[in-house]
């Protein structure tokens, strides 16, 4: 599931909502002015962050600037405790997946989430067709595949090797 941390008053995170929206692709809204983040959703962005935090703290802000903090200083568990009680320090909006993060509204970079959403209907549709005949096509093991092409070019028989009902 798609989880998206923004502020109600933040343009860019109404553009990504509204973007998310129009594509039909579902996401979980977590306002971080409103719940409080939890340590393991944060250690999650710094985990998947390719710059760490660089690229999900603003150290612009002013409450940085006001407390004169180092963030390269900082424990993780400091770090994570700060950005609980001062969540305005996050950049926003914050776009994370289950193997990704995007930060802020980017259009060129935010389609790779359409992309994904359209890999994942046509290998589920390919494994529908191609498994349509498995009593069990609920467990069968292609039914989430993404290698559309490989199932393409092999045939029935060989794809449902597994499933002990296919014809």
């Amino acid at each position: 599931m798609i989880k998206i941390y923004l502020s109600p008053s933040c343009s860019s995170c109404r553009k990504v909502k509204a973007w998310f929206d129009h594509q039909e692709i579902p996401y979980k809204e977590i306002n971080i002015l409103r719940h409080k983040i939890t340590e393991k959703d944060l250690k999650e962005m710094l985990n998947k962050s390719l710059d760490g935090t660089d690229e999900i703290i603003s150290t612009r802000s002013k409450i940085f600037k006001e407390q004169n903090l180092d963030v390269d200083s900082m424990s993780v568990k400091e770090l994570v405790a700060f950005i609980q009680e001062n969540p305005t320090v996050l950049k926003r909006p914050i776009i994370v997946d289950d193997d990704k993060i995007q930060v802020g509204y980017n259009l060129d970079e935010i389609e790779i989430f359409e992309r994904n959403k359209r890999a994942i209907l046509e290998a589920k549709r390919i494994a529908a067709e191609t498994c349509a005949n498995c009593k069990d096509k609920e467990e069968c093991l292609h039914r989430f595949s993404d290698k559309k092409n490989q199932i393409q070019e092999e045939s029935k028989a060989e794809v449902c090797q597994d499933c002990s009902e296919c014809d």
